[in-house]
Formats: structure tokens, C-alpha cells, sequence
């Protein structure tokens, strides 16, 4: 793993608007970029068009395009690519979604958490659907969700993002997680979505 200086140092210096520095910097991180795309791609089909190296390589190109980047620390530049990471892969479902809207409905149930099989569109457009109304209601609580399954960070990792006790994230990723059931054990809403989880 870099010296957490060097990182440190990157990150203020794309703070100042220096976009070169994130050439240097996503090097340093690739293998923990890496880890969230693989967790982020764990549920997807098997034959899914974006694969870790991509999804790495389109964050890359998202953050690159973006005017302004500033980020705190290495934890909440992971936090802010798990985030991201999941902004390209429901794009992608939306897209392969807009062609099957007419499909009949159907009533998702998540089962255990984590094990949500991505392998309709519809499905993954479910789960953002339900993690933005848990948004409204509680950020954090939805934060915790986007970085546990799809970031793939452990409870320890979250806490450094949100700065908590790993017992206090514990305790708030099973509220979440109860929240989400809910919300996704019920049949589609009116615009024939129904809600998943992560």
C-alpha cells in the first residue's frame, strides 16, 4: 500500500486544481479501486460488459472530467468511488432497461443481504430507486449501504469514511439493511419499479 503521505499529498494537490495529480494518484489506489469494482460487479451477470479494469478505467474517466476535485483522505476518495462506481453501472442498467419498460412486473425479495442478483437491469435500477428514497429519509443510513455492498468495505472502512465506531456502523448498516427489506419485499411501485438493496 502507498505512504499514506503521498496519497495525502495527491489529494490536496487535486484540491488545488492540479488534474495531473490524479494521474499520479490513481496508480497508488488502483488495487483498492480494483476491490470496490470487483465488489460492485460480484452481483452482475456473469456476462456483463463492464469488468473490473473497466469500471476502473470509466471512474477514471468521470473523475477526470470533472472541474473541481477535492476530497478529505484516502478513505473518502474510496467512499466518492464506490459512489461513483455505482452512478456507472445504473446508467448502464437504465440504458439495457429502456427496452424491456413493457416487460411485465414482478416482486423482488432480497433475501439475505448481500447476495442480490444483479441480473436484470430492472433489478439494479430497483436497488438505486430504493437507496435514493432511503437517502431522502437518511443519508447516512443510505451512505452506509453504497459503501458496505457497493464498495465492499468492511465495517472498519466505512467508520474511517463516516467517522464512527465500527459498532455504531454495525448497528446502523442493520437498521438499514431492515429499512431496505421492507422497502424491496413489496410489489413494483406505480411506474411498474419495484425497490432492491445492496
Amino acid at each position: 500500500m502507498p505512504s499514506e503521505q503521498t496519497v495525502t499529498s495527491l489529494l490536496k494537490e487535486l484540491a488545488g486544481g492540479e488534474k495531473q495529480a490524479l494521474d499520479r494518484l490513481i496508480p497508488l489506489v488502483y488495487a483498492e479501486l480494483r476491490r470496490i469494482a470487483h465488489a460492485q460487479l460480484r452481483t452482475e451477470r456473469a456476462d456483463h460488459t463492464l469488468q473490473p479494469t473497466a469500471l476502473v478505467h470509466e471512474l477514471y474517466f468521470r473523475m477526470a472530467g470533472r472541474e473541481q476535485l477535492s476530497f478529505n483522505d484516502r478513505a473518502h476518495f474510496l467512499g466518492v468511488a464506490a459512489h461513483t462506481m455505482r452512478r456507472i453501472l445504473i446508467d448502464y442498467a437504465r440504458i439495457r432497461n429502456a427496452a424491456k419498460r413493457d416487460r411485465g412486473r414482478e416482486k423482488i425479495s432480497i433475501g439475505e443481504a448481500g447476495e442480490i442478483p444483479f441480473l436484470r437491469p430492472s433489478i439494479m435500477i430497483a436497488v438505486d430507486d430504493a437507496l435514493n428514497a432511503l437517502e431522502q429519509q437518511d443519508p447516512l443510513l443510505a451512505r452506509l449501504i453504497e459503501l458496505r455492498y457497493f464498495g465492499g468495505m468492511t465495517a472498519a472502512e466505512i467508520g474511517i469514511v463516516v467517522e464512527l465506531e465500527v459498532s455504531e456502523v454495525r448497528r446502523e448498516l442493520k437498521l438499514a439493511q431492515t429499512w431496505l427489506r421492507r422497502e424491496l419485499d413489496v410489489p413494483p411501485a406505480i411506474h411498474g419499479r419495484s425497490r432492491s438493496s445492496a
